[in-house]
């Protein structure tokens, strides 16, 4: 897992996003996704320029279908922000770093 991204398995991941203190954003992707690997560097540029107000985390769905089937991912890479343990919005696809801002901007003002 490159800086600043926290490996988030089906094992951790209430403990890890559900009780976060901070707006935590999970990106649903497999290593054979075209796409996931296309918005991959997106994802971490945004861990490590939010580092402050978000956390970032990553979820092989292939090794963790179980947290993936709970919030009905169905199409990767599915990326979904959660505040104060509840998912807040989310993107589907392989979209623009811009989108990606956006999104989080809503949520961490």
């Amino acid at each position: 897992m490159a800086q600043n991204i926290t490996e988030v398995t089906d094992a951790n991941f209430d403990s890890t996003v559900l009780t976060a203190d901070k707006p935590f954003l999970v990106d649903f992707w497999a290593t054979w996704c075209a796409p996931c690997l296309a918005i991959a560097p997106h994802v971490e540029a945004i861990a490590n320029e939010q580092v402050a107000k978000l956390q970032v985390g990553k979820v092989n769905i292939d090794d963790n279908p179980g947290v993936a089937g709970k919030f009905g991912v169905r199409s990767i890479p599915t990326l979904i922000l959660f505040k104060g343990g509840k998912p807040v919005d989310q993107i589907v696809g392989a979209v623009p770093k811009r989108k990606l801002e956006e999104m989080i901007a809503k949520h961490t003002g």
